[in-house]
């Protein structure tokens, strides 16, 4: 069940609801829908971020062509209050809980940076709900050199201390002191503020533990791409590699940093719409051929 909580941002965002979702209790998401028949576009934002931080500037552009939903992952944000480890499946099987209570699949999953081995996982766990993905700024694999292993192990240990009670206050207190270090914007809904910095951490341990390599390329929806020319924190040609082990439907670069999803001048939301738009006709062909 789902109540709609009218919240019409004066900024254009898209209108915040508070779903109830039965095997995972209360979150709050950005839902845009207009009248008629649109396909729905399921954005899931990067590790650390919240959907606001991620696609506060994409909102607009996709609504003009798509419905919109903006998810929280556990522990970021307002994602699901549910009990239970940070997993990056049990974040696909939240994303694919709110595709189906909101009745809005097939739906066109978009996933950047964490959120793309989670968009990976909806297809692997919950095929019959998505109708393609788009991958930006993300890889297939994000522990694959020693300074990956030394910077996951790191996460792991800090993960462990964190779940220790003495030590949570220090984490929420070390959220706080890096949000404000960086100036990260506060959104509508709490932003970062939001944070379980335990569970953030436990998704960093996990990042590092993700590899789809053996499996990717046997998604059968249509795939496209955005990659970051400069990028040093998924670096670039692991993001090329990715790319090259799937059949694309579209494949697009921006010149930015990873962050060039939050810069208005990176051309980052002319490449994801364009991308959005064509998986979504290569979906209804594919639904076409398949009615034939």
């Amino acid at each position: 069940m789902e109540q709609l909580l009218e919240l019409v941002e004066a900024d254009g965002m898209p209108p915040v609801r508070d779903v109830v979702l039965p095997a995972r209790g209360r979150t709050l998401i950005r839902h845009l829908r207009r009248p008629g028949r649109r396909p729905t576009v399921v954005l899931l934002h990067g590790w650390a971020a919240t959907a606001d931080l991620n696609w506060g500037g994409s909102y607009a552009a996709l609504g003009e062509r798509f419905d919109v939903i903006g998810i929280d992952h556990r522990g970021h944000g307002h994602g699901a209050q549910c009990p239970g480890p940070f997993t990056l499946e049990a974040c696909a099987d939240d994303t694919a809980e709110v595709i189906d209570e909101l009745g809005v699949g097939p739906a066109i999953v978009v996933g950047y940076s964490m959120g793309g081995p989670i968009a990976q996982l909806v297809w692997r766990r919950h095929p019959a709900l998505l109708a393609g993905l788009v991958l930006c700024a993300t890889s297939d694999v994000f522990c694959a050199s020693h300074r990956d292993r030394a910077l996951f192990a790191a996460a792991t240990g800090a993960a462990a201390a964190a779940r220790a009670r003495p030590a949570r206050s220090a984490v929420r207190f070390l959220g706080g002191r890096v949000a404000r270090a960086r100036r990260l914007p506060a959104t509508p809904d709490g932003g970062i503020g939001a944070h379980d910095w335990a569970r953030v951490l436990d998704a960093a341990r996990e990042l590092g533990r993700f590899d789809s390599r053996s499996w990717l390329p046997h998604i059968d929806a249509p795939v496209a791409t955005v990659t970051t020319l400069h990028d040093t924190v998924v670096p670039t040609e692991r993001q090329l590699a990715m790319a090259a082990r799937l059949s694309l439907v579209a494949e697009t670069s921006v010149g930015g940093g990873h962050l060039a999803c939050m810069r208005s001048d990176s051309g980052f939301v002319d490449a994801l719409v364009d991308c959005c738009r064509a998986v979504a006709a290569a979906a209804a062909e594919q639904e076409l051929l398949l009615a034939v």
